[in-house]
């Protein structure tokens, strides 16, 4: 019955890590909330998004190798507890980048 109870304690654990930004799939975002821009625009846009996927895809390994860690010494995953996952955020700028991307496409914008 320990063991049980010890197997569910760490399924728990586990359950509420952050994943990997990697493992996080795309909010569907419209391609016409961008196809108003110029090609121009779209890039200037594409590259501020990337930048901003970039730094949380960042803060969101932080927090998924805080998890792991804190799940490996005290059971219990820290980098989600201290509000570090932002699976989120995320998902919504992968979305963005690839509406962007598809809006590029659509308009034929090198």
């Amino acid at each position: 019955m320990k063991k049980l109870i010890c197997f569910a304690a760490a399924l728990v654990a586990l359950g509420g890590c952050a994943k990997r930004p990697s493992a996080i799939v795309p909010v569907d975002i419209p391609m016409a909330a961008y196809t108003n821009l110029e090609c121009q625009q779209l890039a200037q846009e594409q590259v501020k998004e990337q930048t901003n996927l970039a730094a949380l895809s960042k803060s969101q390994n932080d927090a998924a190798n805080g998890d792991a860690f804190g799940v490996f010494l005290i059971g219990v995953p820290v980098g989600s507890v201290a509000g570090g996952d932002r699976e989120g955020d995320v998902a919504v700028s992968k979305g963005k980048v690839q509406a962007i991307q598809s809006a590029m496409m659509s308009k034929g914008c090198k």
